[in-house]
């Protein structure tokens, strides 16, 4: 990879340490003639990242899902640093990242590409989601009855608490919890999972990453919530259908050299098999 030049720094304040890792990080970076600028401000201000090359987020994934879209506007690598809980997105440790912060600096990491949905509710309204697209009723009491579409062929209408549609990086994420499936993340794929639906032979579906996914109101006179990466809410209008598809942007994710998805996966779902010397 090529050596970072310019960087931003996404930093959460209310995590432990960020501030002054933060500033530890970006002493190191202008020490090395980089051109820094520190983002604080949430959510991301569109624009912010202009200009830069990448993108370090010192938080937790909620942190990392903020900066998310912006930089995959800008087309930045983003680098992830946990100061949260689970830390499947922002990958390297504090003491990681002091250790090699000069080496990632130089572009010695490995890049990984992700998948994004795109998510339209009208021509002029529209985001983009590195975790989930999740349908629910505006009012949070009221079951959703939708009508879901595959390309313009009817998949069946849906009774339930809502839909969670997500990308192979999203399926650890809120629709695990719902009973979804675990997606590599080198899929490109859509995922549909139905939360508490009415009908227990309603289950996950996986749909292919070139489809467009289309959502109705089956009850014109009850309005839904679009919430992207429970990050954001998009505001629609009760007959406005809603479009999912798999964005023709990526988001690039710079990780550790011996990065192994599997090996994060079983630290943060706590997998084991119970035999002696597994590893």
């Amino acid at each position: 990879m090529n050596p970072i030049k310019r960087l931003a720094f996404v930093v959460n304040g209310g995590k432990n340490d960020s501030v002054s890792l933060v500033s530890r990080l970006v002493k190191s970076a202008e020490g090395r003639g980089i051109e820094c600028r520190v983002i604080k401000d949430f959510p991301v201000p569109s624009g912010s990242m202009d200009g830069m090359d990448a993108c370090c987020v010192v938080g937790g994934d909620g942190t990392f899902l903020s900066a998310a879209a912006e930089a995959t506007r800008c087309q930045l690598t983003m680098i992830g640093v946990n100061r949260g809980t689970l830390g499947f997105l922002t990958t390297y440790t504090a003491e990681e990242v002091e250790e090699l912060f000069p080496s990632v600096l130089e572009g010695e990491f490995k890049l990984q590409s992700r998948a994004m949905l795109e998510c339209s509710v009208h021509e002029s309204h529209s985001d983009i989601a590195l975790n989930d697209v999740v349908i629910k009723a505006a009012d949070s009491s009221r079951l959703v009855h939708v009508k879901v579409f595959c390309n313009e062929e009817f998949v069946t209408t849906y009774v339930c608490d809502g839909l969670i549609f997500s990308t192979p990086t999203g399926s650890t994420a809120y629709t695990l919890s719902a009973g979804g499936p675990l997606v590599h993340p080198d899929m490109k794929a859509i995922s549909l999972t139905p939360i508490c639906p009415h009908t227990l032979s309603n289950r996950s579906i996986i749909f292919p990453s070139d489809v467009t996914m289309r959502v109705e109101n089956a009850q014109p006179d009850q309005r839904l919530l679009v919430a992207v990466d429970g990050q954001r809410n998009l505001n629609i209008l009760e007959d406005t259908s809603i479009d999912i598809s798999v964005s023709k942007r990526q988001l690039h994710i710079a990780q550790k050299l011996d990065y192994s998805h599997f090996n994060v996966v079983r630290r943060k779902l706590k997998w084991s098999g119970g035999y002696a010397g597994e590893v």
